[in-house]
C-alpha cells in the first residue's frame, strides 16, 4: 500500500459535488473488506453476511464496543457501510480504500435524508438494515486520511452527508460479491 497525499479541505470540499451526485435507491458494492485481526484487512470478492456473525470471518463480535454497558459488541454495528465516491476522494488510490476500516463501500447516496435509520438495503442475496449508530471519525482516520479529512466528515456537511459512512445491522443473511446491485427496499 502506497502513502498518498492528504489533501487539504478546500480540495476535500471540491470533491463534495460528485459525492452528492451518488446513487439514491440503486447502487453497486465497490469493495468488500474483511478484518481477520485488529488492523488487519482481507479484500473479498464475494463475502457471507450472517445474523449474528456480520461479515462472516470479520471481528467485528470480537472487538467489543465503548457504545455497551458491558464493553461487548454493539449489535446495531456489525457492518461498517462507506459511500464509494468518498473513500475515492480521500484515499486518491483503490489499494488505500480498506485503511478506512470499513467493511463494506457502496457507491451510493448514504446521507441521511436518503438512508435514514431503519432503511433496508438489498446486497446479493442478503438485506441489511441502517442503524441510529453513529460512524464517525478517529484518530486512526485521521492518521491515514488527514485531520481536515477527518474535520469534513466530522462536520456538520459531513453528518448530514454522513461521509463517513453508516453503521449498519444483517436482517437477512446471504453471500454479497463486489458487483452486486445495493437496492433501497
Amino acid at each position: 500500500m502506497t502513502e498518498a497525499k492528504k489533501l487539504t479541505m478546500a480540495e476535500l470540499e471540491a470533491g463534495l459535488d460528485t459525492i452528492r451526485q451518488s446513487p439514491k435507491d440503486d447502487g453497486v458494492i465497490a469493495l468488500i473488506v474483511r478484518r481477520p485481526q485488529v488492523n488487519a484487512r482481507e479484500v473479498l470478492e464475494e463475502g457471507e453476511l450472517d445474523l449474528v456473525e456480520g461479515l462472516v470471518g470479520d471481528t467485528w463480535k470480537v472487538r467489543g464496543s465503548s457504545r455497551t454497558h458491558d464493553g461487548s459488541a454493539h449489535p446495531d454495528m456489525q457492518l461498517n457501510v462507506m459511500n464509494a465516491r468518498v473513500i475515492a476522494l480521500l484515499a486518491r488510490e483503490k489499494d488505500r480504500w480498506p485503511l478506512a476500516g470499513d467493511q463494506l463501500f457502496i457507491d451510493m447516496d448514504l446521507s441521511q435524508e436518503n438512508l435514514p435509520p431503519g432503511t433496508r438495503l438489498a446486497l446479493g442475496s442478503a438485506v441489511i438494515e441502517v442503524t441510529d449508530q453513529p460512524h464517525t471519525g478517529c484518530k486512526k482516520f485521521e492518521a491515514r486520511f488527514g485531520l481536515d479529512a477527518l474535520k469534513l466528515v466530522n462536520s456538520p456537511v459531513g453528518r448530514l452527508l454522513q461521509l463517513r459512512g453508516v453503521n449498519a445491522k444483517v436482517t437477512r443473511p446471504g453471500v454479497i460479491r463486489v458487483g452486486d446491485l445495493v437496492k433501497k427496499l
